[in-house]
């Protein structure tokens, strides 16, 4: 984790610089004079975006207390095998739920009246995904 947060105080460092680079360097042109804000903008956020992500890193890495498996030398593959739940192989409820967030995300595009018709399609995934293992033959 120590390497990430030295990654990321770099990263800062680095659009910092960039920003300020960018911001000069579009306020003296010669073509088209005066600030452009987008870039700068942009560029300044990416640098504060880092140092949260730096300053966050550092936190939990000195609250921690010790090294993360990546971090060390004498550490095995499997160290960092860490439980990542259960899953369902035979569920279709993702696929239910992403097929209704697609709709939604196709209604706010085109037109809104397809979100009518995403919305129910989403609750009822979420509650299908939710509830299937309290009904049916993998009830508990």
């Amino acid at each position: 984790m120590r390497a990430n947060v030295i990654m990321f105080w770099i990263l800062a460092v680095f659009f910092g610089l960039a920003a300020v680079v960018y911001g000069v360097w579009s306020a003296i042109d010669e073509v088209d004079p005066g600030m452009e804000w987008a870039g700068t903008v942009a560029l300044s956020l990416t640098t504060v975006l880092s140092a949260f992500i730096a300053f966050y890193l550092g936190r939990v890495h000195r609250a921690q207390g010790a090294e993360l498996p990546e971090d060390r030398l004498d550490a095995n593959i499997d160290d960092g095998d860490a439980e990542l739940g259960f899953f369902s192989p035979w569920s279709w409820w993702p696929i239910i739920l992403a097929t209704g967030a697609a709709l939604g995300f196709l209604g706010l595009a085109i037109g809104f009246w397809i979100t009518f018709l995403a919305v129910p399609l989403v609750i009822i995934a979420l509650v299908g995904w939710v509830y299937e293992y309290y009904r049916g033959n993998f009830a508990r």
